[in-house]
């Protein structure tokens, strides 16, 4: 599907972009509908699920209702990881960042115990689970190796998972070129221990 991709300083979000997104929050699709109008779609999942019904080719949910309701289990549960994760990146202070560090580990340890023999969530292939995960995963490859490591530490599936979905150019190729750059420069202006 062609698209145009526009980044939004989300620290000066333009008024432009305000009156798309009622959330104020990335992403947002726009799409041109047949009678030349255009529909706006927000919320990342949303998004998420609008594609896999209108793309075409193989869905990214198992076929199984049940599989197919666990996987969304797992989705919701990535909401609350990732609250966990940006609490934790951006703590300013000692005992924030402990307490957010030790609330992701705990859902980490529970996602750990889930995942199989990978690469991906579900095995050989690559689905919602993992597309849904990769950006929580990206943050903590942009950081200090050393404190990543205390995140990651003794979860050799979580790490497998981690470095699979970070080897997919469709995963790299979700961010800018100099995200890397941005993210941290990011977390400095918020005074953020996880910038240094």
């Amino acid at each position: 599907m062609p698209f145009e991709r526009i980044n939004v300083d989300l620290s000066a979000r333009p008024d432009w972009f305000l009156a798309l997104s009622p959330t104020g929050k990335v992403p947002v699709l726009k799409v041109r509908q047949p009678d030349g109008e255009d529909a706006v779609v927000f919320e990342s999942m949303v998004i998420c699920e609008y594609l896999n019904e209108t793309l075409g080719g193989a869905s990214m949910y198992p076929e199984d209702p049940l599989a197919r309701a666990r996987h969304r289990a797992w989705i919701e549960f990535a909401t609350q990881t990732m609250a966990d994760a940006w609490q934790f990146l951006h703590a300013v202070d000692v005992p924030t960042a402990d307490a957010r560090r030790s609330a992701l580990r705990d859902k980490l340890r529970r996602l750990e115990a889930e995942l199989g023999a990978g690469p991906y969530f579900a095995g050989p292939d690559f689905g919602m689970v993992d597309a849904v995960y990769a950006p929580l995963f990206r943050y903590f490859g942009i950081i200090d190796p050393a404190v990543s490591q205390a995140v990651f530490d003794g979860l050799p599936r979580i790490t497998a998972w981690r470095a699979a979905l970070a080897a997919r150019p469709s995963v790299r190729d979700a961010v800018v070129p100099d995200y890397a750059d941005r993210f941290r420069n990011h977390l400095r202006q918020n005074g953020a221990l996880a910038a240094a």
